[in-house]
């Protein structure tokens, strides 16, 4: 088992490499057609999941845990390329309409079935600690975003929402609702505990269901969560920021984790400025949109799981040393 285990992680790193390949590929070629909300949905599937599948190679795990993060890591690669399978048979193959990108989605639903699995076990056998449950919570939103993206490709209409509106929901799970509980989760596993982290991790669970529902129901309700959602990023990012000066020896995690902080504050800045650089520079927001999906994606994501990785790596190498 020794063995095997960091041999399953080397091949996780290659499938990260080839499908960041992939998605430089697809970027750059005129023939994959995608709206951008599908661009985001690849990236996620081939690059943020498999991130946050090797994040989790820290976490000590029950032998439940054990055999469905083996699972993922072997089903993560095929269930991608059934993503990109899925989407090209409806954008380039004439299959639109039909049940096939639907049933090929299903492969990808399966695998954020698996990180549900793992989020609730990881519930259970951390009974009552807060970190874990905003950890378990943010990998049952994977699923949740599985479910909106199986709904987009087979063009299902739900509660009077159009396709379009399961894209956008499920880009919503798959970044913002379940990558800020996995942060602030993981941010609650190393820092001294504080009277306010239940609540933040509180609000973190409610803030996407509120969002989801306004989305399709009540605008007032969605900006309620949006509002919600990023004063607790607020207060993760400067908390973090905080964390990382007092302990200055985590240099290649806090290059990573500070660009994440910063991609944040600058989505904040942003979106303070937008009337008026709307006003100035005749925008819209459809203008906007690829900024903040690129700031939010690449920056706030991409950057934060890329440096949690390195700082729990170091975390996990001083433990064995003072061992």
């Amino acid at each position: 088992m020794r063995s095997f285990q960091p041999s399953m992680i080397k091949t996780l790193l290659l499938f990260i490499l080839l499908g960041g390949i992939m998605i430089i590929i697809i970027l750059s070629l005129d023939y994959f057609q995608f709206e951008l909300v599908e661009k985001f949905l690849l990236f996620a599937a081939f690059i943020i999941v498999p991130l946050v599948i090797l994040l989790l190679k820290y976490d000590e795990k029950s032998p439940i845990q054990r055999t469905i993060y083996t699972a993922m890591k072997l089903f993560q690669f095929p269930a991608a390329l059934l993503v990109l399978v899925s989407m090209m048979s409806t954008n380039n193959w004439g299959f639109e309409g039909t049940a096939i990108p639907g049933a090929l989605s299903l492969g990808w639903l399966l695998l954020t079935l698996l990180l549900c699995l793992y989020g609730i076990a990881n519930i259970v056998i951390h009974k009552g600690k807060i970190a874990e449950i905003a950890i378990g919570a943010g990998l049952v939103y994977f699923f949740i975003g599985g479910i909106w993206f199986t709904l987009y490709q087979y063009q299902w209409t739900l509660f009077q929402a159009n396709p379009d509106t399961h894209a956008l929901s499920s880009v919503h799970f798959h970044f913002s609702s379940a990558i800020v509980p996995i942060f602030i989760g993981m941010l609650g596993r190393i820092m001294t505990k504080k009277s306010w982290y239940p609540w933040v991790v509180a609000i973190d669970i409610i803030g996407p269901i509120l969002i989801a529902i306004g989305m399709i129901f009540s605008k007032p309700i969605e900006y309620i969560g949006v509002t919600l959602f990023a004063c607790n990023i607020a207060i993760y990012t400067t908390y973090l920021l905080t964390y990382l000066k007092r302990n200055p020896l985590y240099k290649k995690a806090a290059v990573f984790l500070v660009l994440s902080c910063l991609a944040f504050y600058t989505i904040a800045v942003v979106s303070m400025f937008y009337p008026l650089l709307k006003r100035k520079f005749d925008l819209t927001i459809l203008d906007f949109i690829p900024i903040y999906g690129a700031l939010h994606a690449f920056g706030f994501v991409l950057c934060g799981l890329i440096g949690w990785i390195y700082l729990l790596d170091s975390l996990q190498r001083k433990n064995r040393y003072n061992y």
